[in-house]
């Protein structure tokens, strides 16, 4: 049976108002939440972006039945694998049986802030698959040691762990990860309703669930959607691996510059206030084969999102 969540934008919201989000979407009949971890916001009007596993915690305690994931976090630069295992270990335990963690390879936008080197993307690989093997040691609760080629680990032992392993969704925009997060995840996580990242991920052995967020913006006009999109999430039609490659806010506005509001329009992002557009969105996901499809409100109206979704939307897709 598919999955319907919600999304908390980290990049657009602060930490009170992402609790109170996770609250409202988990009484409107949700099945789960999905919140970003960011260092920065991707364009600075977005104007958030709050440690999330502090978020999570409060999440934890604030909620009672609604699954929550973290979509998605790198473990490789910014933070290292040790402390991201301290972190994941604690919430898992706060949230039973409702967690899950999701990982990637990153964006230099939220790696580059220690001052490390931005890798190519077979290196990130190599790193995120030695992190996971760090962090999957450090969570059977025994005292671990590690000697890799990007990572050190001396006498490190986790006391506050979950009585089994986090389940851990890997984030693969392209076939190679794809193929990759069939052999070192359990599930994979997707943007937008690409058949064939699934078709990948399930012809290389991957039989976990399939994540996949879908971009909208409702308000009472296509237009003003239209406008909100424009000012929020410009970064979202951006187009290649810039997302993966450029550095800073102020860059993603250099380059937001090109969107025009016609490209908003005509792009994947779905801006009209008729029900059915939104319906048409999720089945298409669905059809891709996609079993937790997820949405996101882009712009600061999400109580009116959330109305419309518990009202017009979810019942016809369930």
């Amino acid at each position: 049976m598919t999955q319907f969540g919600y999304t908390l934008s980290s990049e657009e919201h602060g930490p009170t108002e992402l609790v109170e989000y996770a609250q409202r979407a988990e009484k409107m009949g949700f099945d789960f939440v999905s919140i970003s971890d960011h260092f920065h916001p991707w364009v600075s009007a977005q104007g958030e972006s709050p440690f999330v596993w502090s978020t999570l915690g409060a999440i934890a305690t604030a909620t009672d039945e609604i699954e929550v994931g973290v979509g998605v976090t790198c473990p490789t630069i910014r933070i290292h694998p040790v402390n991201v295992a301290h972190a994941v270990a604690t919430v898992d335990v706060m949230f039973g049986d409702r967690f899950t963690f999701g990982v990637g390879t990153g964006e230099n936008l939220n790696e580059h802030v220690t001052g490390q080197h931005w890798p190519e993307h077979n290196v990130r690989l190599e790193m995120l698959e030695e992190s996971m093997d760090v962090m999957h040691k450090l969570w059977t609760g025994q005292t671990t040691s590690h000697y890799g080629e990007h990572y050190t680990v001396e006498n490190a032992r986790l006391y506050t762990v979950p009585d089994d392993q986090p389940t851990t969704i890997v984030s693969a925009f392209g076939p190679q990860t794809a193929r990759w997060a069939a052999n070192h995840g359990d599930g994979i996580w997707c943007s937008g309703p690409k058949g064939q990242i699934v078709e990948e991920y399930r012809d290389a052995g991957g039989e976990g669930p399939a994540y996949t967020q879908l971009h909208m913006c409702y308000a009472e006009s296509e237009d003003e959607a239209v406008d909100t999109v424009h000012e929020y999430w410009p970064n979202g039609t951006i187009p290649g691996e810039l997302g993966q490659e450029l550095p800073t806010p102020a860059h993603f506005q250099q380059a937001a510059q090109m969107v025009e509001r016609e490209d908003i329009a005509e792009g994947s992002t779905v801006t009209s206030p008729d029900p059915q557009a939104h319906i048409d969105s999720i089945e298409q996901a669905v059809d891709a084969g996609y079993d937790h499809v997820y949405v996101h409100q882009i712009g600061p109206e999400q109580k009116q999102a959330l109305e419309f979704y518990e009202e017009e939307v979810l019942p016809s897709v369930r």
